[in-house]
């Protein structure tokens, strides 16, 4: 049977809650997931644990490794169902970084986790173990330019509980399946699960 995959990127700046998101929905789901830090190069890693921000030339090729990292998870989906999803936790902060995993990744939807300074910040302070000091909150805020009215997305507030925020998720992927945009469907079990629409 012939699959489609679609791709869905819940995107946002770090301490938004991404990975614990996307690990979430796919889990409500029972679908693929990966967290795109995972596919940083060591360099990249090692520049943000001291502080300093990324740039442009340092995000393309790790975007470039996420896409490829889903493509590679796509071919594990089980070959029985005749549609599933790859759901991505990756910030996806620029509309250029959003526009290229647009081409590589077809089709996707982005989930924005929007959220204040104030309830990321102190999602980050508690955070432990991660590569990402709170420092370089600001300079995540400054990058971000949010998802347009033309971008297949949907914005869910993380301003509650994480459990709440899987919710808020899935109920609006499901509410943008059924205006004709989304990728959300029932499976048999009742449970939530996805499939990718072109747009």
């Amino acid at each position: 049977m012939n699959r489609q995959v679609g791709y869905v990127v819940v995107m946002g700046v770090s301490g938004s809650g991404k990975t614990e998101i996307v690990r979430g929905v796919a889990d409500a789901a029972n679908a693929a997931w990966l967290d795109a830090d995972d596919h940083h190069p060591i360099e990249n890693v090692e520049h943000m644990r001291r502080g300093q921000p990324l740039n442009d030339d340092m995000r393309w090729p790790w975007l470039d490794a996420v896409a490829h990292a889903a493509h590679q998870k796509a071919t594990t989906l089980d070959s029985d169902h005749g549609a599933d999803t790859v759901f991505i936790a990756c910030s996806a902060l620029k509309r250029s970084y959003r526009d290229f995993l647009c081409r590589k990744l077809n089709p996707v939807t982005f989930v924005f986790l929007d959220g204040t300074r104030e309830v990321i910040l102190s999602r980050l302070e508690r955070r432990v173990g991660h590569f990402m000091p709170s420092a370089l909150l600001d300079s995540q805020l400054a990058d971000l330019e949010p998802p347009g009215p033309d971008e297949n997305c949907v914005t869910v507030s993380i301003d509650a509980p994480i459990d709440t925020v899987v919710v808020s998720t899935i109920k609006s992927l499901k509410s943008r399946e059924n205006s004709g945009s989304s990728i959300t469907k029932d499976n048999i079990a009742g449970k939530p699960a996805f499939q990718g629409e072109d747009k």
